[in-house]
Parts: C-alpha cells; sequence; structure tokens
C-alpha cells in the first residue's frame, strides 16, 4: 500500500434513505443516480486501506437537536427526517457499514461541528480526505471548508460521487471549492491514481 493511502480516509455523507430514496423528505434530486459510484468508491477505499468513515444524520425524533429552520418538519406524534432508529436514517440498499468502518452521527451540515471528527481523524493519523455523498452545498460542502480551515494536506471531493438537487447547483458548488484547493477528480481518475 503507498503510504499516503495509510493516511487518507474516506468520507461517505447522508446517503441515508431520507436524503436519497424517491419518498425521502429531504430528497436530493441526484442522489439516487450516485449511489452505484458511491458503492465503487467504498469499495476502492476498503482495497486501498483506506478509512471509510460513515457521516450520518441522526435526530431525536422530535426534533430536538435539529437546526431552526427544519423543527417545524418534527412533533411528538410523528417522528421528522432521519429520526434516530426510523427506516429514512438508514443508510440506502448497497451500502453498508463494516467492522473496519467508522460510523460518526452528526446534526449539522459540517460532519466536523459539535462532533469528534478532527480527534479521530489526527488520532489515526489521517491527513488526506476523500469525500463522497450528499449534498454537495450543504454536507460536502461545509465539511470541505472545515476541511481545508484545519489544514487538512488534501481535501478531494468526488464529482461523480457527489450530488445536488440540480447539476447546475452541484457544478457551482464544485467550482467554489476547487477554489479553495480541494481537488475535484472523477471516480475513474481517482480509482487510477496513486496516492
Amino acid at each position: 500500500m503507498d503510504d499516503t493511502w495509510k493516511h487518507t480516509a474516506l468520507l461517505v455523507i447522508d446517503m441515508q434513505r431520507d436524503f436519497v430514496e424517491e419518498y425521502g423528505p429531504l430528497k436530493v434530486n441526484g442522489g439516487k443516480a450516485i449511489v452505484p459510484n458511491v458503492i465503487e468508491a467504498v469499495e476502492i477505499a476498503r482495497k486501498r486501506g483506506l478509512l471509510v468513515i460513515w457521516v450520518v444524520r441522526e435526530h431525536d425524533p422530535q426534533g430536538r437537536d435539529v437546526e431552526l429552520f427544519r423543527r417545524h418538519l418534527y412533533s411528538p406524534a410523528k417522528p421528522g427526517p432521519t429520526s434516530k432508529g426510523c427506516r429514512g436514517a438508514e443508510l440506502v440498499d448497497g451500502l453498508v457499514i463494516k467492522e473496519r468502518d467508522y460510523k460518526l452521527v452528526k446534526t449539522r451540515f459540517s460532519a466536523f461541528f459539535a462532533t469528534h471528527l478532527h480527534s479521530l481523524l489526527r488520532s489515526n493519523g489521517i491527513d488526506h480526505l476523500v469525500i463522497a455523498g450528499v449534498q454537495t452545498p450543504n454536507c460536502i460542502r461545509q465539511t470541505v471548508f472545515d476541511a481545508v480551515a484545519l489544514d487538512y494536506q488534501s481535501v478531494t471531493v468526488l464529482v461523480d460521487a457527489t450530488a445536488a438537487s440540480s447539476p447546475e447547483v452541484h457544478q457551482a458548488n464544485i467550482f467554489d471549492m476547487k477554489n479553495i484547493g480541494a481537488t475535484t477528480p472523477t471516480l475513474q481518475e481517482w480509482s487510477q491514481a496513486d496516492a
């Protein structure tokens, strides 16, 4: 294994039923289309020996830990989107957390905000990040901006293993992330790259 791969983690962000499936209350229109590429990215990461981190939203069913602008989606009578223990919080079919993987729960856009992600990565010698999942203008972008601010050596966004509500929104945010130093290869380009 190339030495850089030992210091690289794949973050798979919010590939949950409520964000990806047709019935999902927070459905990202491009989410379903990237599932095969996310599956392949995870397979490649595991073959390379990367730490795979599944970043998921799990909220209190009554929404007490959700952003103010989303609280109207929750009530004591009906759990809201990605409520802990509900079907909508599960990963979509084809994505499976395995024994060597790590699951990180977040309640905000950034995987770094109010979580122990930075500590986890540093304690495992990780300074290179590869990112897949949804949604580009929210959780992907915020996580990337925080990773750059925290001085990770490289931050890679797989352009065809991430998605937004429209191709235009996706591309605009990819452009912004490139401008702050993120690299944005396709899955094929990344899969063929040396570390």
